[in-house]
């Protein structure tokens, strides 16, 4: 098996459309545009790349960044082994040799002198030096660059500059409506639409605590996790609390007023 084919998603990964989010996808792939995708945690922006990697039928090479992850973790380095030194490609060039989908979850986290490196991908060079190696590889004709994050956490010292954001095209995602995210936690979690709905009253009594107590709201993940833990036997008060409350927060006024909100629902 090559190395692109073992990068291939094998499964359809099951996602539900909120608009026409698979179409426009499509069009930035067909002309190779990198894709941001901006949207709060849990909403689904990393289940829309495994689909459209597997709808496409490309590669898809996924790095969860962070504030430790060097150049070198993304393009590759020198290692030592017993016949002396050798180059081992990182994800981004593996990417840009196999003409994979390239998908950089919470870019953010990682250090601004880090995403330089991403640039010359970005334009009409679609080139990534090797400077170490005194290479420069040129990006595959299918590779494409996607990088997603969430602006509710962004700030002075967590956000991209214009100089990376204007060079890529943009979707924003959000918690879907309230009949679509039933039917997804229904399938996901393999509970009745009927539980799904109440579960969701749950999360957008939290959903609207947002900015009042919360940085973030009740993620469509786990409002499945609740369905998962209440389809393995227990109650659905606990599994809320274990999985939609404690998760998000310390704060005694937010979990009281919640607990309210479970206790209305569930009783």
């Amino acid at each position: 098996m090559s190395n692109a084919e073992s990068h291939k998603v094998r499964q359809q990964p099951f996602y539900q459309p909120q608009g026409n989010e698979v179409a426009l996808y499509e069009a930035a792939y067909a002309a190779r545009l990198p894709v941001m995708l901006k949207g709060p945690t849990g909403c689904g922006k990393s289940r829309f790349v495994e689909y459209m990697a597997w709808k496409l039928g490309k590669p898809l090479i996924s790095v969860a960044c962070n504030e430790d992850m060097t150049a070198a973790d993304l393009v590759g380095r020198y290692l030592l082994d017993a016949n002396g030194t050798r180059w081992q490609d990182g994800p981004l060039t593996l990417a840009a040799r196999l003409g994979a989908i390239c998908y950089l979850d919470e870019i953010v986290e990682a250090r601004q002198d880090t995403l330089v490196v991403i640039h010359p991908l970005t334009d009409h060079r679609r080139t990534l030096p090797l400077d170490k190696k005194g290479e420069q590889v040129t990006a595959h004709p299918d590779f494409q660059l996607v990088i997603s994050y969430n602006p509710g956490y962004q700030s002075l010292m967590k956000d991209l500059k214009q100089s990376t954001k204007q060079r890529f095209t943009a979707f924003q995602f959000d918690y879907p409506d309230a009949a679509t995210e039933t039917a997804i936690v229904a399938r996901e979690a393999d509970v009745t639409p009927a539980l799904a709905a109440r579960l969701i009253e749950v999360a957008q009594a939290g959903r609207r605590l947002k900015g009042h107590g919360l940085d973030e709201g009740i993620s469509t993940r786990l409002i499945v996790y609740a369905a998962t833990l209440i389809r393995q036997g227990i109650g659905e008060a606990d599994a809320c609390r274990m999985a939609m409350l404690r998760p998000i927060t310390d704060d005694a006024d937010v979990i009281d007023t919640l607990d309210h909100a479970i206790a209305a629902v569930f009783g």
